[in-house]
C-alpha cells in the first residue's frame, strides 16, 4: 500500500465508525493534532480523539494534493471534507488541507507518524 492509500483507508475507516481500524494505521509513537493548538501522542490518546470524530457519524472525502517520498518517510498533503452530525443532532461540515508524515515500517507497511488535519489551514 502506498502512502496515499493509507490516508484513503483512514477516511474509509472513520466513515465506517471503525476507530480500531483507523488507529491501526498509526505508528505506536504517532502524534495527532486534534485541533489547532491541541496535540496528542500515543495510541490511547489518539484512539480517544478518533472516537470523537467517529461519534459525528462522518462521511469523509479526500483529494490528493501531493505525495513526496524520501527513503522511508513520506509527506502526504490531502484536501479533505467531512460531513456529520453533532451530538445534539445538528449538521456539521468541516474541511481542511492536511499535512501527514508517514514512515515505512520494516515489513513495508506505511504508518502515520504525524497526522495534522489542519496542517495547511481549515475552513
Amino acid at each position: 500500500m502506498d502512502p496515499y492509500a493509507v490516508i484513503e483507508q483512514f477516511a474509509e475507516c472513520l466513515s465506517a465508525g471503525d476507530v480500531d481500524g483507523a488507529l491501526a494505521l498509526y505508528a505506536d509513537d504517532a502524534t495527532f493534532v486534534v485541533r489547532p493548538g491541541e496535540v496528542v501522542r500515543g495510541g490511547d490518546a489518539i484512539r480517544a480523539a478518533l472516537a470523537q470524530f467517529a461519534a459525528l457519524e462522518p462521511e469523509m472525502e479526500g483529494e490528493k494534493v501531493k505525495v513526496i517520498e524520501a527513503g522511508d518517510t513520506a509527506l502526504v498533503v490531502n484536501r479533505w471534507s467531512l460531513r456529520g452530525t453533532t451530538p445534539d443532532a445538528q449538521p456539521l461540515e468541516m474541511a481542511g488541507t492536511s499535512a501527514d508524515v508517514l514512515r515505512r515500517q520494516d515489513d513495508g507497511r506505511w504508518l502515520v507518524a504525524i497526522d495534522d488535519p489542519w496542517g495547511l489551514g481549515a475552513s
